[in-house]
């Protein structure tokens, strides 16, 4: 693939370096707490920067992009020239196959193609009824909390696999959260090592790490199998039709497994079985990571900051009757402006998808930079959305960030929790449902308080990595 760039790089400058140890660069940073190292790496040296990653001799480059301005142009306005070939999209692929996530040029619009039709806005409003029935298992089933609190993270985490099993898959995910649960983070943690490497062992060699990712692997590969399988068996029972009928169940034949195993067109021919299996475990993990995070950041935030509970808690109530009041609908989203921006604001600084990598491959500038090609680079919504020059006190939890004016003062990609240009994420309105309405169940049967003050521990691979628990006080609220 030949691209070329419009703007000469002949007289604009290399990016400052970040400082390392003089043994390995910047891998140790990177490794211990990436969350952190982006963050310095901009305060320190500005918005184009280069990490060195390894010893001399084997050390190579890592290009770090953090203005908004930058960013689109990486996502959006050059994207041709930003490709997911970077070393650590490769050990994903590894994982988890050749799905929406990882797979590029007529792979990728192929299967764009095929799994379009789940995510129409239209069919996607569709859902909202089984995101309301699951929001209210889950209040009802707070009302027994032990010691009136709940465990943020992994309640939200099984939740959103719910919210995916009924909604995509039409089928139960119990199995899946533990599943889930238990390879994931492992999984991420391989990749995220042996993408930053500077020499690493082929993935077939029967080292301990190696040996282990397979087990994770093969347990993930064996549980989308059963969901293929469960589908093929009993999953097929109507019609299909346009989804604005839906029940918030996907149990006409119209789930993404069911489409994937049967569909087949004279431009893009059939997806075989490894194929279907890659694509059922990008949603299986994509189609809920966006989701668990956001509501969980939203309810640690609320819980911390009374007067934004206050407000979020009497727009439910006025729109949905409050305590014993009716479920929501996707037609509520317009009526829920604050809790919308609460969510926003929780994505903000807590984006699902912290660091998004490409590779360049025609040199080009940036910020006055001057970009390589074949150079390594990455975008950060966890350093972007804390940017001092487009966020003011960036660490404060204030969703008024977020109303129509706030938003269109700002550059479009000062907030981009869902990527952005022709790889922006497929399922994003259906996390802003998932994420609104399952807000407002949950902050309609209860109240919520903080039960400590500190920060959860975080780590970032593919994704968000809460290290530690994040609990809150819950309260059934009373009709």
């Amino acid at each position: 693939m030949t691209v070329t760039t419009t703007r000469s790089t002949r007289s604009a400058a290399r990016a400052p370096v970040v400082a390392g140890t003089p043994l390995l660069g910047s891998l140790p940073d990177l490794l211990r707490d990436p969350l952190a190292a982006y963050l310095s790496a901009r305060r320190e040296c500005g918005d184009v920067v280069r990490f060195r990653i390894g010893p001399p001799g084997l050390r190579r480059e890592l290009h770090g992009v953090f203005s908004p301005e930058g960013v689109q142009r990486v996502l959006a306005t050059e994207a041709a020239n930003f490709r997911k070939d970077t070393p650590f999209y490769q050990e994903v692929r590894d994982q988890i196959g050749n799905g929406l996530l990882t797979s590029q040029d007529a792979d990728y619009l192929r299967q764009r193609r095929l799994v379009q039709p789940l995510f129409t806005r239209r069919r996607v409003n569709g859902y909202a009824e089984g995101v309301a029935v699951e929001a209210a298992e889950l209040a009802e089933s707070w009302r027994a909390a032990p010691g009136g609190s709940v465990e943020l993270i992994g309640e939200m985490r099984r939740f959103a696999l719910r919210v995916v099993g009924r909604i995509l898959f039409g089928t139960d995910m119990e199995e899946a959260v533990a599943v889930v649960e238990r390879t994931l983070p492992q999984l991420q943690d391989h990749a995220l090592k042996r993408g930053l490497a500077p020499l690493k062992t082929p993935p077939t060699w029967p080292t301990p790490a190696n040996r282990r990712a397979a087990r994770r692997q093969a347990e993930l590969y064996g549980l989308c199998d059963r969901i293929i399988e469960s589908r093929r068996d009993g999953g097929d029972g109507g019609d299909g039709g346009d989804g604005g009928e839906a029940t918030g169940a996907a149990d006409s034949g119209d789930d993404l497994a069911t489409l994937l195993a049967r569909a087949e067109n004279a431009e893009d021919g059939r997806l075989d079985h490894t194929e279907v299996r890659e694509q059922v475990l990008i949603f299986l993990l994509a189609g809920h990571e966006t989701t668990a995070t956001a509501l969980a950041f939203a309810l640690h935030l609320l819980g911390r900051h009374p007067e934004e509970r206050r407000r979020a808690r009497e727009e439910v109530d006025r729109v949905l009757g409050g305590p014993g009041g009716r479920a929501p609908t996707a037609e509520d989203m317009e009526a829920l402006p604050y809790l919308t921006m609460v969510v926003k604001e929780a994505m903000r600084l807590y984006p699902s998808a912290p660091i998004i990598g490409r590779r360049a491959v025609a040199g080009t500038e940036i910020d006055g930079v001057r970009i390589p090609a074949g150079a390594d680079v990455l975008v950060s919504p966890w350093v972007t959305h804390r940017h001092p020059g487009y966020w003011d006190e960036p660490e404060r939890f204030d969703p008024e960030r977020f109303t129509p004016e706030a938003e269109a003062g700002r550059p479009r990609y000062a907030w981009f929790p869902f990527g952005g240009g022709p790889r922006a994420c497929i399922g994003q309105h259906l996390s802003m449902l998932e994420s609104v309405l399952g807000l407002a169940v949950l902050l309609q049967n209860h109240d919520f308080d903080a039960v400590e003050d500190e920060d959860v521990p975080l780590g970032a691979a593919i994704t968000l990595i809460a290290k530690g628990p994040a609990w809150c006080g819950v309260t059934a609220r009373v009709g």
